[in-house]
């Protein structure tokens, strides 16, 4: 018997988690029916990861740092531009309300495989490694 949409879904969903935890992550919430997970890992950096997995993509978000109301913000988006022009997976995002800078990705869940997603995770440490003091330092700026 064939399996349904929805069963499908969830065994995707069962092997993400799998693979997050594979990959060490540790998963502090799960959400089975929105099929969404929050995951941290101190030693790469990585708090409170929001990992969407609703077909047909993945999607991971994990907040940089918070953007103050009403700061001259021009150089720190500049400069995450060109950090995004460096990055292998994924870029510096801005949220809808402009209050946060995240590091956002998406891949699509059907040809989704274990290296796959630990290249995003990767790319993620690899990026607040190379770029995390600069982030502190325009951070800074803004103040």
């Amino acid at each position: 018997m064939e399996a349904t949409p929805t069963e499908r879904e969830a065994d995707v969903f069962q092997t993400v988690c799998n693979w997050v935890t594979d990959i060490g992550l540790v998963i502090t919430k799960t959400n089975a029916a929105e099929r969404l997970l929050v995951v941290e890992n101190e030693d790469r950096d990585i708090t409170n990861m929001v990992i969407d997995c609703e077909d047909p993509i993945l999607e991971i978000q994990q907040a940089v740092m918070a953007v103050p109301e009403g700061a001259d913000t021009n150089r720190l988006f500049e400069r995450l531009l060109q950090m995004n022009g460096t990055l292998v997976h994924g870029a510096f995002i801005l949220s809808e309300d402009g209050t946060q800078v995240r590091f956002r990705d998406t891949l699509r869940l059907a040809t989704l495989d274990l290296e796959e997603l630990r290249g995003t995770i990767n790319a993620l440490h690899l990026g607040l490694e190379e770029y995390g003091d600069e982030l502190i330092d325009l951070r800074r700026r803004l103040d």
